[in-house]
């Protein structure tokens, strides 16, 4: 992010705002470098702190409704607390579900979130994906996490099984952005922003493999949508993957099992971050849930 404009890096980071609407933010002080009000325009040298007090963002969380909703909590202390969502959560509020997401959940579980932009929420998952995820206890962690995002130094490993089998590993750096006909969905494209998943074999299957997934970016869908321009979409991504086909040469019992899969394959497994008051390394995994353990051993079965 050295050297970009100021107004590019908070739109990297605040994906669901227009420019333009950032930029005003800008100009009105809500957004800030270092604490101090700076033009759009100006360039970032790497390393400041990126400050956000939005009305917008502090009013919708006050008005979002606490929920009791059960949480599987990994780590907790005063500035972060990290949580292994299930798949089929909706990670924040959003026109058509303003219920049972984890928003909602965490301002019941912790009503002190109501004061930070999105319930402490810092990044996202896909419904339909499932995993670590972080959230940012007070300001200062938040500010941290968000900094630490935009420069690239949060650790995010995740699992996905493919439909295809590479010949290897590799890197995909292309650029993301909204779709030119279908807003809702994402696309490799050159009016987007920059994306780079590296990608790994795990185990090799006759028509499908498990990877394992390394973001250095973080723009919406990435891993899908990379996965998908390479020819190797995930199981059971309706979105990317298009229609479910089913590789020639499968039994029926891994047929039965692909078509069923009722997600795309994927799993946020490993964490990493600074602590943002102690400054220490610290590391969080997962094994993987029972529903693509389960697909990996029918793959094994054959």
């Amino acid at each position: 992010m050295a050297g970009s404009r100021f107004d590019r890096v908070v739109a990297d980071l605040l994906e669901d705002y227009s420019r333009a609407r950032l930029q005003t933010w800008i100009k009105q002080g809500l957004i800030v470098l270092d604490g101090q009000t700076v033009p759009p325009r100006q360039r970032v040298k790497g390393g400041e702190i990126m400050g956000a007090e939005l009305p917008e963002l502090a009013s919708s969380a006050s008005e979002v409704a606490a929920e009791p909703i059960s949480f599987d909590i990994v780590f907790e202390d005063d500035q972060v607390i990290v949580i292994n969502k299930p798949p089929g959560m909706v990670m924040h509020t959003a026109p058509g579900n303003y219920a049972g997401t984890m928003q909602n959940g965490l301002l019941n579980y912790a009503p002190q979130l109501s004061s930070i932009p999105r319930a402490g929420i810092v990044h996202r998952l896909d419904k339909d994906t499932s995993g670590l995820v972080m959230i940012a206890k007070t300001l200062t962690a938040h500010n941290s996490l968000v900094q630490q995002l935009q420069d690239r130094r949060v650790h995010r490993v995740y699992d996905a099984i493919l439909t295809g089998v590479p010949v290897a590993g590799g890197t995909i750096n292309e650029p993301i952005g909204r779709h030119q006909v279908d807003r809702k969905r994402m696309a490799v494209t050159e009016r987007g922003k920059s994306a780079v998943t590296h990608y790994r074999i795990a185990e090799k299957f006759p028509r499908h493999c498990h990877v394992r997934v390394k973001l250095e970016t973080g723009r919406t869908h990435q891993i899908r949508v990379h996965l998908s321009h390479i020819q190797y979409p995930l199981v059971g991504d309706t979105v990317y993957g298009g229609r479910r086909k089913i590789p020639a040469g499968v039994s029926d019992l891994v047929k039965t099992t692909v078509v069923k899969f009722p997600r795309q394959a994927l799993n946020a497994s490993e964490l990493g971050i600074v602590h943002p008051v102690s400054g220490e390394e610290v590391r969080w995994n997962m094994d993987l849930p029972e529903d693509m353990n389960a697909l990996l051993e029918t793959l094994r079965a054959g």
